[in-house]
């Protein structure tokens, strides 16, 4: 298989021809692999692979899920592989071993994915964008030198490159997103519950985060939503699930929806102009659809919201950090966090309870604010992001001029104004490439639901995908451009 017909396969494509003999999962692996060589110079997507998941691939040890030998990749954060490296993008976790497998690993293993590599991360997943002092900086396929989004920057861009068909990935204020926005991929953050996070948490962020996958096809994250949505023994609760799979719900039209969109800043990031078209053309296709759409923003007073975010994040990070050191031998210096993270980790050594107390009630009221939006519309359509993607150096923990006063607006806000919401509301929502911006940067429409209700959502996307099929853009670093 040359790597041109490699990348032409979304996800499920290529377990297709694995399940009718017409390729071997060691055979993908080793495409795979070259792709990787090809292509990850210039994007540096993929911190490591696995020989054994490749070239010493025994493929009695792949499960027998939908998506069985399809390469894949782990992002570099909570995913862990017992066994494996995990280092959270930081210099500090260099060298650290994971010890067991959370449920998601175990649940992707039996998905039938070949797990053969380990995804790029900003340090604790702490930014829109995915640069570090470990692993240096993450482009996105179409721009050398531009932000692949963060924090699942690496999953995504490796996706859209054409190296692997699909990629984990974690999403906490927008980290499956965001990358998904500026790589021209498909993201979906599902409902929080949706995925279990056991058994090392109960919930990611106090259920501020998801855990899921980066793909280029709205049915292939339909058919892993089937197999990673399987509530575990100690979850903390569980949400309400359709009787029939995600993936024959996504084949069905979704009936006439109230659907509101807008792109009002909610972080005081004015949208880009061309970004705001977008929206708004996709707003028409879905009047002209059926759908009842008018034009009507959500009310939040956003960086207040994000502050409270950050106090909740912080909180005990101290504690988290000086476990890692203990794990790892290496000591908390200025040497071991970048800029950004070692004054977080100070700050967060000074925290009070009463500061996490009272940003857990903000978030609270942001919640019930942000909830009467969805009592009056099913969906709410925006931009996933204001801006297509930016330089590096725009938004990453590297800066020395960022403050704990600042944070917010400096680093957060401008990549997180329009994905925050959902992760207040513990909503599902999804990123989908619908158009091209005129500097040649894919731009993002997010499509966000009530609570469980990703069926509606995927149901939504694949009319999208059929409407405004995004397949045909291919980036300029991408596997189709390397002679094999």
């Amino acid at each position: 298989m040359n790597l041109s017909e490699y990348a032409s396969y979304d996800a499920l494509g290529l377990a297709e021809l694995v399940a009718n003999k017409h390729v071997s999962p060691k055979e993908l692996a080793q495409t795979a692999a070259r792709a990787i060589d090809a292509l990850n110079p210039a994007v540096n997507a993929v911190v490591e692979t696995y020989a054994d998941r490749i070239e010493d691939l025994d493929e009695r040890t792949l499960g027998t899920g939908p998506f069985r030998g399809v390469p894949f990749l782990i992002k570099d954060f909570f995913g862990h592989e017992a066994g494996r490296t995990i280092e959270f993008g930081s210099r500090l976790c260099r060298g650290m071993i994971s010890q067991q497998d959370t449920h998601l690993c175990e649940l992707f293993k039996a998905s039938g994915v070949n797990i053969l590599g380990r995804s790029a991360a900003p340090e604790y997943s702490m930014s829109g964008t995915t640069e570090s002092a470990l692993h240096g900086n993450t482009s996105t396929p179409w721009k050398r030198g531009y932000s692949a989004g963060g924090s699942t920057g690496g999953g995504m861009a490796a996706v859209a490159a054409g190296m692997v068909p699909i990629a984990h990935g974690s999403d906490i204020a927008g980290s499956i997103r965001i990358p998904a926005s500026m790589c021209g991929g498909v993201g979906l953050k599902p409902s929080r519950g949706r995925v279990s996070l056991g058994p090392l948490q109960d919930e990611n962020g106090f259920g501020l985060g998801q855990n899921f996958v980066q793909t280029m096809s709205v049915r292939d994250a339909a058919a892993m939503l089937d197999c990673v949505a399987a509530p575990q023994i100690g979850d903390p609760f569980l949400i309400p699930k359709p009787e029939a799979s995600y993936a024959a719900l996504t084949r069905m039209r979704p009936p006439a929806l109230r659907i509101g969109w807008s792109t009002k800043p909610l972080m005081g990031v004015e949208v880009d102009p061309e970004v705001a078209r977008a929206v708004e053309r996709t707003a028409a296709l879905l009047a002209e659809m059926g759908h009842h759409v008018s034009e009507v923003s959500p009310e939040l007073d956003g960086l207040t919201a994000m502050r409270h975010m950050t106090d909740v994040w912080f909180f005990g990070f101290d504690l988290r950090l000086e476990g890692y050191a203990k794990r790892s031998g290496h000591t908390i210096t200025p040497d071991t966090l970048e800029p950004v993270t070692f004054k977080i980790y100070e700050h967060a050594r000074q925290m009070k309870a009463a500061q996490f107390v009272n940003a857990l009630a903000g978030i609270n009221a942001a919640r019930r604010q942000l909830g009467r939006y969805f009592a009056q519309h099913d969906i709410w359509l925006c931009p996933t992001t204001a801006h297509v993607a930016e330089p590096w150096g725009t938004h990453n923990l590297g800066r020395t001029d960022v403050t704990i006063e600042n944070l917010a607006e400096k680093i957060f806000r401008g990549p997180c104004q329009f994905t925050l919401p959902h992760n207040i509301l513990g909503i599902p929502a999804i990123s989908l490439p619908l158009a091209l911006h005129s500097a040649g940067l894919p731009i993002g429409i997010q499509v966000g639901a009530r609570p469980a209700n990703e069926h509606i959502i995927l149901q939504l996307a694949a009319a999208l995908e059929e409407a405004m099929p995004w397949r045909g853009r291919v980036p300029p670093l991408h596997v189709t451009g390397n002679a094999d």
